[in-house]
């Protein structure tokens, strides 16, 4: 998800939610099967995601909303902001009980198949379809709200990870941004040794989505579908163990020592290099702010993540969040209505002004690519091809229960090789697709 120094500032956040106006009711146990009917007007609730500097967020809805009640003068929306750390328990909650439950959710977009298994948003396929805006859609953001063919939201921003590196180490040492993963592992190791204070390349064990690029870039894949909407595990194929193996062998004396670089996530990673402790990271256009805030404002630049060949660009995860609709509501028309103004091409531009959140339109990401420099990396990086994780439910018990970091962990660390280790993340991965039916 935006899985956003907004995603990864979220992460830590410990507030209790902010409320504009009425709060939810604590949920419940109760159904959630649609209630059949489609008022026109009372009140709906809103629920977003808090943000750590929430202000310019606040300001952008409250435009909506405003224009919202205009055009339903009989409406009113009450909007909570909700820690995302929690959200997944508030959400599911809400799922079984529709008297305190909102009409419209932020949601993190892995979390899409889940929410569907359980029943808790609404098929929006019809609405989504006849939105005229939704053809701009970037394709991978429109996978994250498909489930078997039906759309249960709209995307809302997008968030992709690109190579920072540090300006005045390359200047220093006459090094050139790396055009190929091979030159990327050289030019760690190269730093690290003319420099040893420095981490080549920042990379954590436990970076999942630092990890993916070099597994995708190698032809590699985390899984196979199967009709039915069922998944296989494809991490212990050759071409996936062929990038776990260019992932993992940058661990080491030479570039990220094992024993202080296997335990760091991506957050970890942002941090090292802001601190200046890193010539290079992998991080998001969400980590802007974090970097602008570190030691090393003023002296690094960013590049796309470069790919097996020199010049191409390694496949990104495409992270994020979407706006969807409560299959419980019984203002149906109202919700979709709102929904599609939260996430509309207009509201995007201007969070993207606030929050400095990825439109997930193409047209509107190459308006704010022309006029913002430090964006046009990771629109390069969209344009390049992005790739998801398995829309199947069976990724949040997956990525819960941490199967690909203990697989890059065990390998780092000695404990198994590439093929022993990948072999049983498979073996994990297919027992949850199989639990998942």
């Amino acid at each position: 998800m935006k899985l956003s120094a907004r995603l990864s500032g979220r992460l830590a956040l410990t507030l209790a939610a902010v409320v504009v106006t009425a709060t939810a009711c604590a949920p419940q146990t109760s159904g959630n099967d649609s209630p059949g009917t489609d008022e026109k007007s009372g009140t709906l609730r809103l629920w977003l995601f808090q943000e750590v500097d929430n202000t310019p967020k606040e300001r952008v809805v409250d435009q909506v909303l405003t224009d919202f009640r205009k055009a339903h003068q009989d409406t009113k929306v009450t909007v909570e902001y909700i820690p995302v750390e929690t959200r997944a328990q508030r959400i599911k909650a809400a799922f079984n009980d529709p008297k305190s439950a909102p009409d419209v959710v932020e949601y993190g977009n892995t979390d899409t198949a889940g929410y569907v298994k359980d029943g808790g948003l609404a098929d929006v396929t019809d609405a989504f379809g006849a939105w005229p805006e939704a053809k701009d859609t970037d394709p991978t953001a429109r996978t994250s709200v498909t489930v078997d063919g039906k759309v249960y939201g709209t995307p809302y921003f997008v968030g992709v990870r690109a190579l920072y590196y540090r300006t005045d180490v390359f200047r220093k040492l006459h090094l050139k941004p790396p055009r190929s993963m091979a030159e990327l592992a050289a030019t760690a190791r190269k730093i690290r040794a003319a420099e040893p204070g420095l981490y080549g390349l920042a990379v954590g064990g436990a970076y999942t989505y630092g990890a993916m690029p070099f597994i995708w870039a190698d032809g590699g894949a985390l899984a196979t579908g199967r009709s039915g909407g069922s998944y296989t595990a494809a991490i212990d194929s050759p071409a996936a163990r062929k990038g776990i193996e260019a992932y993992t062998s940058l661990f080491g004396d030479d570039n990220c020592p094992a024993a202080k670089c296997a335990g760091m996530t991506g957050n970890d990673t942002v941090t090292a290099f802001a601190s200046g402790k890193a010539a290079m990271a992998i991080a998001g256009d969400f980590s802007h702010q974090a970097v602008e805030s570190g030691q090393v404002k003023g002296e690094y630049a960013v590049v796309p993540l470069p790919g097996v060949t020199p010049g191409s660009v390694a496949p990104a995860f495409a992270g994020g969040n979407n706006i969807g609709v409560l299959r419980s509501t019984a203002h149906r028309t109202l919700a979709v209505d709102l929904m599609k103004r939260l996430a509309s091409k207009k509201t995007q531009a201007e969070m993207f002004d606030a929050m400095g959140f990825l439109p997930t339109f193409t047209d509107v990401r190459g308006q704010v690519a022309a006029k913002e420099p430090f964006v046009k990396p990771f629109v390069d990086t969209l344009a390049a091809g992005t790739e998801f994780v398995p829309a199947t439910p069976a990724w949040a018990q997956i990525d819960s229960a941490q199967v690909l970091p203990t697989m890059f962990q065990e390998i780092v660390s000695g404990k198994k090789d590439v093929e022993a280790a990948a072999g049983d993340a498979a073996k994990k991965m297919n027992d949850a697709f199989g639990a998942a039916g």
